[in-house]
């Protein structure tokens, strides 16, 4: 009997996750946006967002597409690039690092908590996601 308990019971981790839970993710520096329907992140004066959400494999990392702004602040001059955003959650942690395809650089990597207040020192964080252009 104890043997048929102990089967049933399943801790609950990263491979219960399917994608990056929705809310707030704040960091020293750095924050994220998650919607149901986009993803917008900052890593200090810079910008970037998903279209979608971000799906999470067993272990709970991600590996997805977007468009990425490194030039957001003091003045937004609209250069977007396309990027790799990746890291992982357990579901209230989240490692960020962003990579632009086009030149190589990478952001991060950031750690953040859900439900935590971005932490932006000099800059601002947007409170809601811009629809992306396409």
């Amino acid at each position: 009997m104890l043997v048929l308990m102990m089967v049933g019971c399943r801790a609950s981790g990263p491979s219960d996750l399917e994608q990056v839970p929705v809310g707030t993710w704040g960091g020293d520096d750095a924050g994220v946006i998650v919607s149901a329907t986009q993803v917008h992140a900052h890593i200090g004066c810079t910008k970037g967002d998903v279209d979608g959400s971000i799906p999470l494999d067993a272990q709970g990392r991600f590996d997805v597409e977007g468009l990425y702004n490194v030039d957001a602040y003091p003045v937004d001059r609209g250069i977007l690039h396309p990027a790799r955003f990746f890291g992982n959650t357990d579901g209230r942690a989240l490692t960020l690092s962003v990579r632009l395809t086009d030149t190589g650089q990478t952001l991060g990597p950031v750690s953040l908590t859900l439900g935590r207040e971005p932490g932006m020192q000099m800059c601002p964080i947007c409170r809601v996601a811009p629809t992306l252009e396409k």
